[in-house]
């Protein structure tokens, strides 16, 4: 019996164990809509095709599944490139679906016709523009396989219109092979064992964990190491939650506003061990000073990244979960006092801090929040100020706690992304942090989050303008700030009720204390307006071109640089 290959679509996602699909219709995917009306496939409607592919983000992160989005061609396509773009650049597993203009029209300029594929070839780890329908259980086999191995990423079918109508026999691969496309899981034994005599003669190693610990699930591995071998261990941005925030070996996070503690430390240490993280240019400061003394072991899977921006002593190729097993097999248990007694002296000189004064600050804030939450809630950020305070003043307890949009820097992520992760995980308590500057680039989906019944729990930190650009104008311009104040806010307490959200707004610490248990334990929905002290900015802070050992930090009595 033949079906359309709509319905085709809605097998192999079905075979696909997809259980919510993030989109928008449009006449170009119409006929996959149709069919998805007698699939128990959820699709959730949101307000804005950017919604959609962040909101499939989050739920990838959350759960550990691959996310999947659809939207309509021309516009609804061209809305999911800034998502598609934050997923490619963080390594976030997502199948995006687009509808396309019927093939014989594709390069005539028709009606809400674009080159999709061509725009998304540059963001995307494949895509596909399918012209053969008898194609098609194939083309999303690969694209599942693809997007979910190796590095993981977003990868896009390009569905024309008279494809999806186009009558086909139902045939789904078990499996698929792609000529050339072989990731590498194990590494290599010989670097392996050079690992291990690296790590068995250094006397002041630090581990330098990034995102790939959580893509590949290597939370316990990565915790018998550091007590194994007694390291002290730091976080980038996106490996945070990755390790315990609360552990005695626990640095934070280092780089551009990490801990000056974590920071000296890399300066200081003799053997640096990076695990699934690509030594970006706010982790590395200037590169010449960045663990000027060490030996450096880089573990990931992606062999692209390794002595992209740095020389490394040892390269070993392979999936972070799998390397360690082996490299755990062969370093022996070790005691470092003499380096924790250095660590301890650092972390007494550069304590972090900031100063009451002035009015309520958002550090005082998400310091409530961890107090309140035991560091238990998935926290979401989006963009700016908020979210290197929630990096600085968090402290996760568990894995994968921790979504934000760290390659791209996307601003309006945060509450799609948060929808999206509290769907893919109905019984975890989600708490979005955002910017009153964030917050409005995607506002539109409180709605989504009203019609859902989502008890989200969003704060927004409340400065009244783009902080951290603010902050920029204020380092690099002399204080010349153009265009980051806001002269006009909508009453957020009132918005949220408009959209039948609880709605409340604290002014003061003693209101922080009062309110937030109360608010955190409601069932529903609920957003609150927090009015944090304006001029306060995010220290420590490496200034460009400078190595992450000459961070300014707090001056005792100031708020402000």
């Amino acid at each position: 019996m033949e079906i359309t290959a709509a319905q085709a679509l809605v097998r192999c996602l079905e075979k696909e164990n997809i259980e919510i699909i993030f989109g928008i219709p449009g006449a170009a995917i119409a006929p996959v809509y149709d069919a998805l009306y007698n699939s128990k496939i959820k699709h959730v409607l949101v307000r804005h095709e950017q919604g959609a592919v962040h909101a499939a983000d989050g739920y990838a992160r959350a759960t550990g599944r691959v996310g999947v989005c659809m939207a309509t061609s021309g516009p609804g396509a061209t809305n999911l490139v800034t998502g598609i773009a934050n997923a490619y650049m963080d390594s976030v597993p997502i199948v995006v679906i687009t509808g396309q203009v019927n093939t014989e029209r594709v390069g005539t300029d028709a009606f809400q016709e674009v080159d999709t594929t061509g725009i998304t070839i540059p963001i995307t780890k494949h895509n596909f523009l399918l012209k053969d329908p008898a194609q098609l259980g194939e083309t999303v086999k690969k694209a599942f396989y693809i997007a979910s191995t190796g590095r993981s990423g977003p990868v896009l079918i390009d569905l024309p219109g008279d494809v999806t109508s186009s009558k086909i026999k139902f045939k789904y691969p078990e499996t698929v092979k792609l000529r050339g496309y072989k990731p590498t899981y194990r590494g290599h034994p010989n670097m392996i064992k050079e690992a291990a005599r690296l790590i068995g003669e250094a006397r002041r190693p630090v581990i330098y964990a990034g995102g790939g610990i959580l893509s590949s699930s290597a939370f316990g591995e990565l915790k018998q190491l550091a007590e194994t071998i007694d390291a002290p261990v730091t976080n980038t941005f996106m490996g945070l939650s990755s390790f315990p925030g609360d552990h005695p070996l626990f640095l934070g996070m280092l780089g551009l506003h990490g801990t000056r503690y974590a920071n000296m430390a890399i300066t200081e240490c003799d053997l640096l061990i990076a695990l699934g993280a690509r030594f970006d240019d706010r982790v590395t400061g200037r590169i010449s000073a960045f663990a000027p003394d060490a030996k450096i072991i880089h573990i990931d899977i992606d062999p692209a990244e390794i002595g992209k921006n740095v020389k490394i002593n040892i390269p070993v190729v392979g999936d972070v979960k799998q390397v360690l097993q082996s490299l755990l097999t062969q370093v022996k248990k070790t005691e470092r006092p003499e380096w924790h007694k250095r660590i301890q002296e650092l972390k007494e000189a550069y304590q972090m801090r900031y100063s009451r004064e002035g009015g309520l600050k958002p550090q005082f804030i998400v310091e409530r929040l961890n107090a309140e939450t035991g560091g238990d809630s998935l926290v979401v950020t989006d963009v700016g100020q908020h979210q290197m305070w929630v990096a600085q003043y968090y402290r996760f307890n568990k894995p994968r706690m921790l979504i934000s949009s760290g390659g791209l820097g996307t601003m309006g992520f945060g509450l799609p992304a948060a929808a999206g992760a509290q769907l893919g995980i109905p019984g975890q308590q989600v708490v979005l942090i955002t910017g009153d500057g964030s917050f409005q680039m995607t506002i539109q989906e409180l709605a989504t989050v009203k019609e859902q019944n989502l008890p989200l729990k969003i704060f927004i930190l409340n400065n009244q303008r783009l902080g951290m650009v603010r902050q920029f104008q204020q380092v690099y311009y002399e204080g010349r700030y153009m265009a980051v104040d806001f002269l006009f806010h909508p009453d957020f307490e009132v918005l949220a009720r408009a959209y039948g959200i609880d709605g409340f707004t604290i002014r003061s610490e003693e209101d922080a204390v009062r309110m937030l248990p109360g608010i955190l334990k409601s069932p529903g929905p609920a957003l609150v307006n927090c009015l944090v002290y304006p001029e306060e900015n995010v220290i420590p802070m490496v200034p460009a071109g400078k190595g992450i050992d000459e961070a300014i930090e707090f001056a005792e009595g100031e708020s402000k640089l």
